[in-house]
Order: structure tokens, then C-alpha cells, then sequence
């Protein structure tokens, strides 16, 4: 593209932005963000440009453009070529790096990478002061858009007045980075994350301990709402610092603050990965499971070097980022003879683990420590999720990190109840079948989860399939945001026709982020299709697909909800209509009779 509007970012105090500006030419967007991210481990200038031009020259002129820049041996391959893509992203990096030193900077750690296509290019450099990091960027964009301009600017010309702008620019705000000075855990991955962030945050206020957490229900201290609202990115990990006589703050991060604003703190003495799986992929740039894995990262390359890294040893990518941390690394995998535990173990690390049924500690040198039996974790489903035995496995790990005992860990696992403590998260309800209009005949069972992505669905299905008895059907409600890519959609009707008796459509018709109800619902019939079943039920929201489902169960049936919007009207309609949240006794009880 040869024209563009020049979008301007920095967060003021309440974390708004971006503001939009008209513009022509290279610069596309600045966004200066805040905390660590995915180009640094500090505050950084992000500036997203337009090489279309660049791309184009003809070979006379790149030669031209390398000389211009201080690279007169460069090669800049063909025009519109990858050679060339590689060569610009080059020489864009020198030009950044020259004008800082030019406008008085003594060096300027600079990096680049392609943007969302072809044509464009992010480059970043860490910021100290607002206004000349803006300046540095209008002033790359000018000496860019001499080298392409068909008139044939003076781009000598151009560059030095760019340098002499900077160099007379007075220094600007600074980023409003927060250095904690209590204990810090940051929470990422994929699936589980605001599982985890609760447990934690639930076995830390039991000990004493004034927590602070947040996470994509809200800000919380000591367990009572603060601020409702999405708080997993910088600004709610801000609001938790900032809670009167908080001892320990627990912190949700998510993909979306980091790319958007960076990490809200300078640093953490925990930072825990539950697992890389694709979700939102296709949007900020971020096409594949590897350049997901690099944001979440970020967390572990700031921990301290005396704190830890709690990683998921079960997923290559989530592994492999003990790779780029200072931190010790502790791992947890349910394989306690797994190549990752013992590679670990041989690097002085330690591992959580399964081991006869008890979630045990492993450390090079030392008998296994006990912690707690599985079955005694309400939170596992009596042994039934793995997913959640993995979130187990992960909170312990934090938890011993942070110096909490191991008979206070063990407490804290057993006393956390998944209704009450974990809504909306493998939420499990006994239902009266005929209670909304007056007849009897049996019971049904309802899980509620968030099950957000195609790994969610999965988690579900494997709970649902865990209490249904043999003569039971599986009923399955399925839908999720408009955000995700098209591929998410038809996966998730896949997955459902392959292992549902029913399926229906539920939509979050208030997360619809923009596209038709109708475009959603066709992608979910064309993967059930895949598998050969028709979807003929469509709902607006999760409420009516829920009675649907209801309205056609039998004794003995399971119905698995993909719920997010509705989650508090869900609950007060089963609570309505007769039913009881399930006791571990009451799961337990499902389970055994599951498998008979």
C-alpha cells in the first residue's frame, strides 16, 4: 500500500489508545508499549511501516538506498523477491540505529521482523521517553519515503535533518513500568490459565497471605471482587499492585496485553506456562503455534534469576522455553519417567509429577516428596480430568515456589471447590429431568465450561464422557467468539459431530466481535458435515441452547455446554429448574458408575 493512516500509540493512565492520524507514506503505526514484550525484555517503541515501495525499487536504486544507509557491500537481490524483503528489513535496522546515534543516543539495540504481509515491517527499539521515540520514528519514515520517492528526493538531505529533529527534541514522559516490590506470579498458556491463577491465589489467602489476583473475570483481593471485566493483560496486574496491603500478587497474561501494551511488570518471581495450543491465531500479527509460543514466552525471560519457571514438560513448545529464561526451571508432566523430567532433574531443576496416585515432587539426589492424592483434589474431577490433574500439577509447583509448605499446598488443593471457587471452569450439575414442567423420570448430568477453542472442546467431551453411564447420550451446545479464524469453527463442528449422540449451536451473540451469526453458525455445520451429521439447531445464546438440550434429554444423559456469556444465567436456570452443583462424592459416585 502507498497511502496509509499513521495510527499513534501510547497508553495514558487509564490504558487508552491508539489514536488515529491521518498520514501518506511509509509509517503505518507507532505504538510505544509499556512494559516487556515480544521484542524486548523492556519498555519498547513498536513501529509497523509500509516497504511496498522499498520492495519495488528497481536494483540501481536499492544499491542506492544500501549506500545511503552506511551498507554500500549489501546485495539487495531482486526487486519484489524475499532477498529484497530480507535486505530492506536489513538496512531499515542500520538506518534506525544511525539516526539514534546521530540525534545524540550513544547505541540503540534495534530489531525487525515482517508484519501481517509482504509489505510490511515492524521495527523496534527500547524507549526511555516518549517524544523522541515518535520523533525517531516520523524521522524513519521521512529518510524511507525520500529513498522511494519517484522525484528523486535528496535523501542526504532528508536523513540529516530527521537526525537534527531528534537530537533537538525534549525528552518526553517515560513508561510507566511497575517494579513490584512484593512476590509477582505470572500466569500464561493457552487452557487453564484463570484455572490456575484462582487455585493459587485461593491456596495463598488460606495461609494468611493477602493476595491479589486478576484475571478474565476481574481484579480480586482475598478472594472478593475488585473490578469486574477482562483484567488478564498490563492493567490488571497494575490494579493488583496497587491494592491496599497486598502481600502477593498473582497475575493472568494474556497473548493480547503483551503484543498490545507489553507485560505490566519489570519482573516476576514465578512465572508458570500451562500450554501452547492454537487460539486466535490469524490475528496481531501472530499466523502460527511457534510465534504464539515467542509472546508467551515473555513472561519466562523476565523472571528473576533466583525465582522459577514452571513449564509444561508434556508440550514440546511450552519445554523448550526453559531455554530462554535466567530462571531455575521447574516442570510438570504426568509422566514422572518422561525424557523432559529427567533432563530437568539432571540440570538441577525439579519436577512435579503423578506418581501411585499422589502428586509428588521430584528433585535430583532426593526421595520422591508426597503432596496430596489426586482423588483428594475436588479440582481433578476425581481423577477424571487431565487437564485440570495438569493445572494441579502446575499450581503446586508455583506454589512450593513461592515458599508455601507442603502440608499448606496439600490444604489448599483439597479445600478448592470447582463450583464455588472455579465458576464457569468443568462446573458439574445433577439435574431433575421434568422439574420445568412438572413430570419426574430420572436425572441428567450438565457440565459447564468455558471451552473456549478446539483444546476446550476436547477437555469437555473428555469430562462429559468420564460420568456418562453406558446408556447414556452425550448432548453438546457448542459456539465460541467471533474472533477466532474460520478453521476454529469448522474443528469445533468436527470434534462435536464425531462425539456427540446430539449436537446444537449456542453463539455468544454479544461476542460475535463483528461477523454475522449466520457465517458462525455455517462454519460449525460444514466441519459436523465432515463427519456426516446435519445440525439443524442454531441458538443466539448459550441460555436457549442449554433448555434445548435439556427439553430432549433422557435419564442418564450428559449434556456439555461451551459457555462464556451466559454463565450466570445458566447457573440460576439450573438452580431453578432443580439442580444442585455436584459434591466430589457425587462425581465420584459418576465416575464408578461410568465405568461399570
Amino acid at each position: 500500500m502507498s497511502t496509509a493512516a499513521c495510527t499513534r500509540w501510547a497508553p495514558d493512565r487509564h490504558g487508552q489508545g491508539p489514536v488515529v492520524s491521518a498520514g501518506d507514506g511509509s509509517l503505518v503505526e507507532v505504538r510505544l508499549l509499556d512494559g516487556p514484550n515480544l521484542y524486548f525484555p523492556r519498555p519498547a517503541a513498536k513501529v509497523t511501516l509500509d516497504i511496498g515501495r522499498l520492495l519495488d525499487l528497481d536494483l540501481d536504486r536499492a544499491r542506492g538506498f544500501a549506500d545511503e544507509v552506511g551498507l554500500p557491500r549489501s546485495r539487495p537481490g531482486p526487486a519484489g523477491s524475499a532477498f529484497r524483503q530480507r535486505f530492506v528489513a536489513r538496512a531499515i535496522a542500520h538506518l534506525v540505529r544511525r539516526l539514534a546515534i546521530a540525534g545524540g543516543a550513544k547505541r540503540l539495540a534495534v530489531r525487525s521482523r515482517p508484519g501481517t504481509s509482504v509489505s510490511e515491517l515492524v521495527v523496534a527499539y527500547p524507549w526511555r521517553n516518549s517524544a523522541r521515540a515518535e520523533v525517531l520514528a516520523d524521522g524513519l519514515a521521512a529518510v524511507l519515503d525520500a529513498i522511494s520517492d519517484p522525484e528523486g528526493a535528496d535523501v542526504g538531505a532528508v536523513l540529516q535533518q530527521a537526525a537534527d529533529q531528534l537530537a533537538a527534541t525534549r525528552p518526553g514522559s517515560g513508561p510507566r513500568l511497575i517494579k513490584p516490590t512484593i512476590p509477582v506470579v505470572a500466569v500464561t498458556g493457552t487452557n487453564g490459565k484463570t484455572t490456575t491463577s484462582r487455585m493459587l491465589g485461593f491456596i495463598a489467602q488460606r495461609t494468611g497471605l493477602s493476595v491479589g489476583w486478576s484475571s478474565t473475570d476481574g481484579v480480586y483481593l482475598n478472594g472478593e471482587l475488585v473490578e469486574a471485566g477482562d483484567y488478564s493483560g498490563p492493567s490488571g496486574a497494575g490494579q493488583v499492585l496497587r491494592q491496599p496491603g497486598v502481600q502477593l500478587a498473582v497475575t493472568e497474561t494474556a497473548r493480547g496485553g503483551i503484543l498490545r501494551r507489553g507485560v505490566g511488570v519489570a519482573w516476576n518471581d514465578v512465572s508458570v506456562v500451562t500450554n501452547i495450543s492454537a487460539d486466535h491465531l490469524g490475528m496481531g500479527g501472530i499466523e502460527t503455534l511457534d510465534q504464539l509460543a515467542e509472546v508467551k514466552a515473555v513472561i519466562t525471560k523476565i523472571t528473576k534469576p533466583d525465582g522459577w519457571c514452571v513449564l509444561n514438560a508434556d508440550d514440546p513448545r511450552t519445554f523448550a522455553m526453559r531455554l530462554g529464561t535466567k530462571a531455575r526451571v521447574w516442570v510438570f508432566t504426568t509422566d514422572p519417567n518422561s525424557p523432559a523430567a529427567r533432563t530437568v532433574l539432571d540440570a538441577g531443576g525439579r519436577v512435579s509429577t503423578v506418581i501411585d496416585g499422589w502428586v509428588a515432587v521430584l528433585r535430583s539426589g532426593s526421595d520422591p516428596l508426597p503432596v496430596v492424592e489426586v482423588v483428594d483434589v475436588p479440582m481433578t474431577l476425581a481423577g477424571l480430568s487431565r487437564v485440570n490433574v495438569e493445572n494441579v500439577l502446575a499450581v503446586t509447583s508455583a506454589a512450593l515456589a513461592i515458599g508455601l509448605t507442603v502440608d499448606q499446598v496439600a490444604d489448599g488443593l483439597r479445600a478448592f471447590d470447582p463450583g464455588v471457587n472455579n465458576p464457569g471452569r468443568m462446573n458439574i450439575w445433577t439435574v431433575p429431568l421434568g422439574a420445568g414442567d412438572g413430570g419426574g423420570g430420572g436425572e441428567i448430568s450438565v457440565v459447564i465450561d468455558l471451552a473456549h477453542n478446539e483444546a476446550g472442546l476436547q477437555a469437555l467431551i473428555e469430562i462429559a464422557r468420564g460420568i456418562k453411564p453406558a446408556s447414556g447420550r452425550l448432548l453438546l451446545g457448542v459456539g465460541t467468539a467471533g474472533d477466532r479464524g474460520d478453521d476454529v469453527f469448522v474443528t469445533v463442528g468436527e470434534i462435536a459431530a464425531l462425539a456427540g449422540d446430539v449436537v446444537e449451536i449456542a453463539h455468544k451473540d454479544e461476542y460475535l466481535r463483528g461477523r454475522p451469526m449466520v457465517e458462525l453458525g455455517a462454519l460449525i455445520k460444514e466441519g459436523a458435515a465432515h463427519a456426516g451429521v446435519t445440525i439443524t439447531a442454531e441458538h443466539a445464546g448459550e441460555l436457549a441452547a442449554l433448555a434445548s438440550l435439556v427439553g430432549q434429554a433422557r435419564p442418564g444423559d450428559v449434556i456439555a455446554m461451551m459457555t462464556h456469556q451466559d454463565r450466570v444465567q445458566v447457573d440460576s436456570w439450573l438452580a431453578e429448574h432443580g439442580g444442585r452443583r455436584d459434591s466430589i462424592a457425587d462425581l465420584r459416585t459418576k465416575v464408578r458408575r461410568a465405568s461399570e
